[in-house]
């Protein structure tokens, strides 16, 4: 495969909103798509199914809390492409509200993967995005939402411009010692696992997108993260308004932002529009347009 083919990768993709976006990107993405999967089985019968379309999608196994995986992932990725042009984070979990498992068990199992996982899987790929790549995190409005139910100090934290890499980590750690030792609500966290994994996964993008502004600012890439709504999956659940095509819009859509755009950059997108950081949804100034 010649380093000159363009390259777009997506996490957790045999199903749901990974699987749509997949699939629009086969469709509309100038270069290979890599679907990825942690499940090998999963992740190849969902490349059959996209081929039953007529599209082209590859495969290549990842668990993004193994590091040995993501590493196999990267060498793929270079020897195969030189790089990487686009990177869409979608792998994630969330327990239902009538799961049984322990709170602090959730807790620290959702971080693992949401949170812990995205930051190792942009710790080893992010060095190989090429200039004009375009990063995209998808998180979600439940982590605003769970912003909002913090302590007004923890808020103030999380909004800083100027929190670290390791200052944001420590605090997701914190999150999950704080559920083991049952005082979370006292330390004044949110009751949602699935929304301060989410607050991690917005604010690293910050981050992130600060260190491409100080370390390669002349590369013109793009980071930002973005929620893709309410979404009928496995994870929705059947009762969601919008369907993982309808989902997919916003992710594809910041995936695909021209060659020339200047932004968004390191900001937090939803139904493409640019919100602030931090405000409810029900601010958002369309929703009850």
């Amino acid at each position: 495969m010649s380093s000159n083919t363009r390259v777009a990768l997506v996490t957790g993709a045999n199903k749901g909103i990974g699987f749509a976006i997949v699939r629009d990107l086969c469709r509309q993405f100038a270069g290979d798509v890599v679907l990825t999967a942690r499940d090998v089985a999963r992740g190849q019968a969902a490349v059959k199914q996209l081929q039953a379309e007529g599209l082209s999608p590859r495969f290549h196994q990842l668990d993004i809390i193994d590091l040995q995986s993501i590493r196999a992932l990267c060498d793929f990725l270079r020897k195969e492409y030189g790089g990487l042009d686009v990177l869409v984070n979608n792998a994630a979990i969330a327990f239902q509200l009538d799961n049984p498992t322990p709170f602090h068990i959730q807790a620290e199992l959702t971080m693992k993967t949401n949170f812990m996982g995205t930051r190792n899987v942009c710790t080893e790929l992010l060095p190989l995005i090429k200039p004009q790549g375009r990063v995209v995190n998808v998180s979600s409005t439940e982590g605003v939402r769970a912003l909002n139910e913090c302590s007004p100090e923890l808020q103030q934290k999380f909004k800083s411009e100027t929190i670290t890499e390791e200052e944001l980590v420590g605090l997701m750690n914190k999150f999950v010692e704080d559920t083991k030792n049952g005082v979370h609500r006292k330390e004044g966290w949110s009751d949602s696992t699935y929304g301060v994994t989410k607050i991690g996964v917005s604010v690293l993008s910050r981050i992130y997108a600060r260190k491409l502004r100080e370390q390669r600012a002349g590369d013109k890439i793009l980071l930002n993260a973005c929620c893709p709504g309410w979404v009928r999956t496995d994870m929705g659940g059947p009762k969601a308004p919008k369907s993982p095509e309808v989902g997919a819009e916003t992710p594809v859509y910041l995936a695909l932002l021209p060659s020339d755009a200047e932004g968004p950059h390191g900001q937090f997108v939803t139904d493409k529009k640019v919100v602030e950081w931090g405000v409810p949804p029900e601010s958002y100034p369309w929703v009850n347009a």
